[in-house]
């Protein structure tokens, strides 16, 4: 264990630590490791050409863990709030980069016993630090996070059929938020249809002709439709998802809610609020793309609104987040 306040020091120490045939991770804050962009790039672009190297022996991979993420600097504020090192990464080769996004505790370690055991890739896993809700079992963390993606249907109501409605997270903040957004859906509008998918290895949305973990055009359809509204809860910046998924069919139907670069010292909640990535904002999307729902639906689009205002308020007097939001749980009885 070394600790130093130099990402430049501590990523050269790992590189060289890995080099001894052992292995490691870098721990670091999200915003900053864009501090060591060109070494990553380094790394990464020698795994490439060793790959063509039969004499030289696989390396144990880089593994960084993003602990001290963007929805979480709620008292550093915006100097500390960028997601943007995914951006970067996923710019190098698909045999070298992997990105990985836990939503939970149980994924998070079954996602970094499968990194520590890797060889020869970049490892990006972000997982906040802060206590958060604990979704799935051991044994159903490590079946989610071999598949890499799928139907949480225990949050689903669909019940295998056609969904009116797909919400979809990737990431720890996003699935939190992407669930409550769901269970005020099936507790106003009751009728709706929705499926809940979950994505834990980001390359899985490529397909797999760009990248060894894609999927084929028919599992992607078969997760998220041909032709229905896809809301997504993303970590960081939306673009990426639909840089990744632009050739899938029903692309037109996806609607990503990000870090759109909005962030203060604030609530955890109201950093979510800011960037509509929070459960109102993603239940109000929702609404807006079912015309099918009509004017039935307008006294539910007007609760999300007083709730949006109510939120602000009690922050602004009290300095924290509601009651209700954070002591939000999934109800077992809406499984």
């Amino acid at each position: 264990m070394l600790e130093v306040l130099s990402e430049h020091q501590c990523q050269g120490w790992l590189e060289g630590y890995l080099l001894t045939g052992r292995h490691g991770v870098f721990n670091t804050y999200e915003a900053f490791t864009h501090i060591v962009d060109s070494m990553f790039n380094q790394h990464a672009k020698w795994l490439k050409v060793t790959r063509g190297l039969s004499w030289r022996r696989p390396v144990a991979s880089l593994n960084y863990i993003l602990a001290s993420h963007v929805w979480r600097q709620d008292h550093n504020g915006f100097t500390h709030q960028d997601p943007g090192f995914i951006d970067h990464a996923v710019n190098k080769k698909a045999e070298v980069v992997r990105v990985y996004l836990p939503p939970d505790a149980n994924c998070l370690l079954s996602v970094i016993d499968h990194c520590l055991r890797s060889r020869q890739y970049v490892n990006i896993v972000v997982a906040g630090k802060h206590p958060a809700p604990q979704w799935l079992s051991m044994d159903a963390a490590v079946r989610h996070c071999a598949a890499g993606i799928g139907v949480w249907e225990w949050a689903s109501n669909d019940a295998g059929a056609d969904p009116d409605l797909v919400m979809a997270a990737a990431g720890d903040v996003p699935t939190l938020e992407i669930l409550a957004a769901t269970a005020f859906l099936r507790h106003h509008l009751p009728a709706l249809k929705i499926r809940v998918v979950n994505v834990v290895d980001l390359m899985r949305l490529q397909p797999a002709s760009e990248h060894p973990h894609g999927l084929s055009d028919a599992d992607f359809d078969r997760l998220f439709t041909h032709d229905k509204p896809i809301i997504f809860a993303y970590h960081g910046y939306p673009t990426l998802i639909h840089r990744l998924t632009y050739r899938r069919a029903n692309h037109g139907n996806l609607h990503v809610r990000g870090y759109k670069e909005e962030g203060t010292i604030t609530t955890p909640f109201d950093m979510a609020v800011l960037n509509d990535l929070d459960r109102f904002h993603l239940a109000g999307d929702a609404i807006d793309r079912l015309p099918q729902l009509g004017a039935g639906a307008a006294p539910v689009k007007q609760r999300l609104a007083d709730l949006l205002v109510e939120h602000g308020a009690y922050i602004r007097q009290h300095g924290e987040d509601m009651p209700s939001i954070r002591n939000w749980r999934w109800v077992a009885h809406e499984r």
